[in-house]
């Protein structure tokens, strides 16, 4: 069974970067309740203010359908409302080669 590897892109709203900072911080530290979640790190564009992107690796298929569910995810993740200036775009990869990461 393949690991699955995802990258969201999500820009923040108008006036709202450093509050979507802080909500980031917050999901990255309630997603230790996830097992399944190998990989889940928050970047910020260099050349794009207000846009950041998660880089995520999942364990399986079943690691990844019940992302968010936890109760603290869920509180965490719905911190994210009005912060968005837009839904964030999702893409779903199959990864094939990694240095630093177990495939």
């Amino acid at each position: 069974m393949s690991k699955i590897s995802l990258i969201a892109k999500l820009t923040a709203a108008e006036g709202k970067s450093s509050e979507l900072e802080r909500v980031l911080a917050n999901v990255i530290t309630a997603s230790e309740e996830e097992a399944g979640l190998e990989v889940y790190s928050a970047h910020a564009a260099d050349d794009e203010p207000g846009v950041y992107y998660f880089f995520e690796l999942y364990r399986d298929d079943e690691a990844m359908a019940v992302h968010g569910k936890g109760d603290g995810m869920r509180a965490a993740m719905g911190a994210f409302a009005g912060l968005l200036g837009g839904r964030p775009e999702l893409t779903k990869m199959t990864p094939l080669a990694a240095k630093g990461l177990d495939l």
